[in-house]
């Protein structure tokens, strides 16, 4: 397949939880308003997308305590930003301008907390089809679902080591599934002047984060391709499941889902 120059770089991952009784108004000034004054519009972010976790969805998360969110019920939105190759530090730059610029002029919603929100640095990814969508048009394929992993390798156990023993073992997981692609990502520092009301989550060299785009409900997919592999990490020794998530593409326009958070 051709090689076409643009290439996702980095990411930012912001997962957010409306106050109770707010659940509307927040979904309804995030897709309408922040979604792009926040990110779209500015130079080298080149796709977005927003996904919900319902009470259902959850439900499934596991372990039951984690670094990423301090209660499983919180987080139930979550908006993806892929940052074009070789422009992280000038977006990041840009991004937080912007966003302090939109709080001086009364353009935040209140009625919110931060659960994750952080950069991440593009690593590898595997295509269950080599000749179908590429990491970079893995927002605008617009997949029904998502699921996200965040794990941690062992002590000594290095990043290359850890990656080789999945992208192994995700070919044959992935082949014949609704699984499109799974994306690896490693944590980045957010900029010192970035907004008070995002909490700082120090970035960790063994730590990463998988994305899994489906093309099904997650919950169909959750025992067999995050369940069980997490537990075939944790019986390797290599690492281990902080955090698991899964998500439903959000239906811009509406609200369907707002109702069903809690």
């Amino acid at each position: 397949m051709k090689d076409y120059p643009i290439k996702l770089g980095s990411m930012l991952f912001t997962m957010v939880e409306p106050h109770r009784g707010h659940e509307v108004e927040y979904n309804r000034w995030y897709e309408r308003d922040h979604f792009y004054a926040g990110c779209m519009v500015g130079a080298w972010t080149f796709a977005g997308a927003r996904f919900v976790a319902t009470r259902d969805l959850k439900a499934l998360r596991f372990p039951d305590s984690s670094p990423i969110t301090p209660d499983n019920r919180l987080g139930s939105y979550l908006a993806l930003y892929w940052i074009l190759d070789g422009h992280h530090d000038e977006w990041n730059r840009w991004a937080v301008d912007q966003v302090n610029w939109l709080h001086a002029n009364g353009r935040m919603f209140p009625h919110r907390d931060h659960i994750h929100t952080l950069l991440y640095r593009y690593e590898w990814s595997v295509l269950r089809d080599p000749e179908g969508p590429s990491a970079e048009l893995a927002l605008d394929r617009r997949y029904p679902g998502l699921g996200v992993v965040v794990g941690q390798a062992a002590e000594g156990v290095g990043r290359e080591e850890l990656a080789s023993w999945y992208r192994q073992r995700l070919g044959p997981w992935m082949e014949g599934s609704a699984v499109g692609m799974c994306l690896c990502f490693k944590p980045l520092p957010l900029l010192v002047d970035a907004p008070g009301d995002v909490p700082r989550s120090e970035p960790a060299e063994e730590r990463f984060m998988h994305l899994y785009f489906l093309e099904e409900h997650p919950a169909a997919l959750w025992e067999g391709h995050f369940v069980r592999p997490a537990a075939e990490l944790e019986a390797s020794g290599l690492g281990r499941v902080l955090w698991a998530s899964p998500f439903v593409a959000t239906v811009p326009g509406t609200d369907t889902y707002a109702d069903q958070l809690h």
